[in-house]
């Protein structure tokens, strides 16, 4: 594992540049592979040919059978080689695509975590194609694609922030990690069926511990009973003893088949499901963590003295005694011994001793990969900065801010303080001159901060808070809503939040802008009243002039600041750059004449 990683581009580059190389060896051999395969086939029929004809000895079938068989082993292990190469090729390929801000629709989406009724989840943009879900997130799996959703839609408090930033700071460097999981989990991610398998683990048992216990001694003691008295049989003729054992495991059959066939068929899906996350959980137990909370979770992966790949791979081997006990050579001898009792009655001791941990050992899982997606997206904007927590009252204090799901070269970046004394920003300008940009940089940074990653500014200060978007509201024919009151919807739900323990950091894009101006005026000013007088800190955007004053009643807690923007050659141009002060001019007749509208 290098910790002493080149800058990312170049380490992308090198390393996807040795793993195409690599992966043309590899395809160059499969396609002698396959040559070779197909020349002894050839030579196998020949010889058959030859041998029908009585030429040659059937013996000499064997020599090309062997070779054909060893090719074979050799050309799977070769292709699958080539999965993997491939999978690595596609893991850097994409990000470099990051880098390049060319990564929208090449990753997931997260569009089944998308929550209309979330307070800010659609308003920031969250979930969806070309969402933050899915520039952060590398999980392999459903627990870990849920648990980076989780805490983007939900801020966590200032010690489990700090303990988080600490374990990206550590996984930072640990491309190998990330790179090996990407590799294990292809399957896991369609496979694992989270919900089923934890199920599987926490259902109701189907005999007690002492049930358990009594039951595999009296099979073991059973079983070798009945071989031996067959034995006896066969070698001394004494029948008597072999047919009262025979007739007792029908009698054990009959009272507890029900029972042992059920818990069989039950384990069959949890089984391979488990199987394919063991790749993951032990690759996991060989890495070595420092920090607490890595540490920690760490140390969740040990059961009874073992790692999760190792019970896991007992239970695999319960199952492997299971087929061989199907065997139709093997099938009668299997019986004679209670052998698919025998099995079942230990599948389901690992299941209570054992399978109550799945749920745990998902969660783990799903932690590691979440801290991990932040790691990633930490290893590749090292300029970003993890921020200052403060526990104090309502704060966000940020210098230079930007937004991550803009391109760098079009992220113009703006300073944006808010606190007890100025709680309020009013924010004018014309259209598409950057307010509701501004207001979603200022969110999406709070989302980042508060979920453990860097956030994208020079330097950001912040207290925990909740967050109350209404930005992206739309009308519903469904619901037979329409966006005004869609909106008010959406504001009573945000002025709610102000009675939970947080303080709120809330975002109104031209609030109330369904209605008549002297209702906006009226209502715009109670609702933000209402939340200044609560402590919350946010920004409001309005082009209706009137409501910028809004800041003469609020004192000091409320500051207008404005976009500009200037027309040349016909074209709009904006520097998107915040200005103190109420925009002076509109631009929406200029816009319209630009378009040819005439005015």
């Amino acid at each position: 594992m290098n910790k002493n990683l080149n800058d990312p581009r170049t380490e992308y580059t090198h390393r996807l540049t040795s793993r195409q190389a690599t992966l043309e060896i590899e395809q160059q051999q499969s396609r002698k592979l396959w040559i070779a395969r197909r020349s002894v086939f050839a030579v196998f029929a020949v010889l058959g040919v030859l041998a029908f004809d009585g030429h040659v000895s059937w013996w000499w079938l064997a020599l090309p059978v062997a070779v054909f068989i060893a090719l074979m082993a050799i050309h799977q292990r070769v292709l699958g080689e080539i999965e993997r190469l491939t999978r690595a090729a596609k893991f850097y390929e994409r990000g470099l695509a990051r880098l390049d801000d060319n990564w929208a629709g090449s990753g997931e989406t997260g569009e089944q975590f998308a929550d209309k009724s979330h307070a800010y989840a659609e308003d920031l943009d969250l979930f969806g194609r070309g969402s933050l879900f899915e520039l952060l997130s590398t999980a392999r799996t459903r627990a870990g694609e849920a648990k980076l959703a989780a805490w983007l839609m939900s801020p966590a408090d200032v010690g489990e922030v700090c303990a988080r930033q600490v374990a990206v700071e550590e996984l930072r460097s640990r491309l190998d990690l990330r790179e090996d999981l990407v590799l294990l989990g292809a399957e896991v991610r369609t496979g694992v069926h989270t919900e089923e398998v934890e199920a599987w683990g926490n259902a109701a048992p189907m005999f007690s511990m002492k049930q358990i216990r009594v039951l595999a001694i009296f099979t073991a003691i059973t079983g070798f009973l009945t071989i031996a008295s067959v034995v006896v049989w066969i070698a001394f003729g004494v029948r008597l003893p072999a047919l009262a054992a025979i007739a007792f495991v029908l009698f054990f059959y009959a009272r507890y088949s029900r029972a042992t066939a059920a818990i069989i068929s039950a384990v069959e899906r949890p089984s391979r499901d488990l199987n394919l996350l063991a790749g993951i959980l032990e690759r996991l137990e060989r890495e070595p963590f420092a920090s607490p909370k890595l540490a920690a979770l760490r140390a969740r992966l040990d059961t009874e003295g073992l790692p999760p790949s190792k019970q896991i791979a007992r239970l695999s081997k319960l199952l492997e005694i299971l087929s061989w006990a199907k065997n139709q050579f093997f099938a009668p001898v299997a019986f004679l011994l209670l052998l698919p009792a025998q099995i079942a009655v230990a599948i389901e001791r690992w299941r209570q001793t054992t399978g109550v941990h799945i749920g745990e050992w998902l969660d783990t899982v799903a932690e590691i990969e979440a801290l991990n997606s932040l790691a990633s997206f930490a290893y590749e904007r090292p300029d970003n900065p993890f921020p200052e927590l403060v526990e104090t009252e309502a704060c966000f204090d940020g210098e230079a801010l930007g937004h991550p799901l803009l391109p760098a070269s079009r992220c113009i970046r703006n300073d944006v303080r808010l606190d007890s004394r100025h709680q309020l920003l009013l924010v004018s300008g014309s259209n598409m001159s950057g307010k509701s940009t501004l207001m979603r940089t200022v969110g999406i940074n709070v989302v980042l901060a508060l979920a453990g990653a860097p956030v994208c500014a020079r330097r950001l200060r912040v207290s925990p808070l909740n967050i109350g978007a209404s930005i992206h509201i739309l009308d519903s024919l469904q619901t037979g809503a329409s966006r005004f009151y869609a909106e008010i919807t959406r504001l009573k739900q945000i002025v709610e939040l102000t009675n939970d323990n947080l303080p709120l950091l809330f975002l109104l894009d031209e609030i109330l802008s369904g209605t008549n101006s002297h209702d906006r005026r009226i209502g715009a000013e109670a609702v933000v009243r209402s939340l200044v007088k609560r402590g919350a800190i946010g920004l409001v955007t309005t082009h209706d002039l009137a409501l910028t004053r809004i800041a003469d009643t609020l004192d000091e807690r409320a500051i207008n600041v404005h976009f500009e923007d200037r027309l040349e050659n016909g074209r709009m141009i904006f520097d998107y750059r915040m200005q103190p002060g109420v925009v002076q001019r509109s631009n929406a007749l200029e816009l319209m004449r630009a378009v040819g509208i005439e005015v």
